[in-house]
């Protein structure tokens, strides 16, 4: 029980030390507080006039596949954030000191919690300018932030974990590019998944990435009445299927980032 609570006060240590650089570097300041209004903004007006939804705006539809888009993107923080470290020997500085194995990793995905509830708060009032409301009650609404908040927290142990494998900053960037574009384009994020061809359909109606935004859309009451029930069950159970894929990303990629971090050696 000691050596946790010293593993959970050197872990808010790092965290403490990653929100502190949101004031010192520029990139992480627009990244944290201007693309999600740019997100907002862009999507909301371009596709805002050209997309119809019967029975409800499209801002109203769009802006929760805009929060978990931004949050996942939002991930590639952790995992840059450690790359860089790696890159510039702070690892090798953390490891000199009487800290655990297991704080810069869990300090690094603990303050892009922080990142992440910001960004939200941002978007949130950018969508309400934009003419999106909630309609199911604020109790509701704090479940979907919620749920939101933890999926982007999951997904932040995968970033983790690739971050502490590739050589260099960049590479991450382009790697997560490649693999969150399709994963939050080819879903219900921007228009109804059945709307999409028979291969498409089928992988969004799995994603976790639709699921998470569906939960979201139900808890805000921004599903236009009317709407046919979904047939897949991912969609059926949204809640039910983002919460299993949270516990199962945990499960895997949190051990595997620090396992990682205690063998990684500097980049240089």
């Amino acid at each position: 029980m000691q050596k946790f609570s010293y593993a959970l006060s050197d872990g808010f240590a790092v965290a403490k030390r990653n929100v502190i650089k949101i004031k010192r570097v520029p990139e992480v300041l627009v990244s944290v507080l201007i693309s999600p209004i740019i997100f907002v903004l862009l999507f909301a007006y371009v596709f805002g006039s050209s997309i119809d939804i019967p029975g409800s705006s499209y801002r109203e539809f769009l802006i929760s596949g805009i929060f978990a888009m931004t949050l996942v993107f939002g991930a590639t923080l952790t995992g840059a954030g450690l790359a860089d470290d790696m890159q510039k020997g702070i690892m090798d500085r953390f490891r000199s000191l009487p800290m655990s194995r297991s704080a810069v990793v869990f300090g690094r995905t603990a303050s892009d919690v922080i990142y992440n509830v910001i960004s939200l708060i941002i978007m949130a009032l950018a969508g309400l300018i934009v003419g999106w409301r909630i309609h199911n009650g604020i109790g509701n609404a704090l479940i979907g932030f919620g749920l939101l908040l933890l999926f982007a927290y999951a997904f932040s142990w995968i970033m983790a974990y690739v971050g502490l494998l590739v050589p260099s900053v960049e590479v991450i960037n382009n790697a997560s590019i490649m693999v969150i574009f399709p994963l939050t384009f080819i879903a219900n994020t921007f228009v109804p998944a059945e709307n999409l061809p028979t291969p498409l359909r089928i992988f969004a109606e799995w994603n976790p990435v639709s699921a998470v935004t569906q939960a979201s859309r139900e808890l805000f009451g921004n599903i236009p009445a009317g709407t046919p029930e979904p047939m897949a069950w991912p969609l059926q159970n949204a809640a039910l299927y983002t919460l299993i894929w949270v516990v199962i990303i945990i499960a895997v990629f949190a051990p595997l980032a620090v396992r990682r971090y205690k063998m990684a050696k500097t980049k240089s």
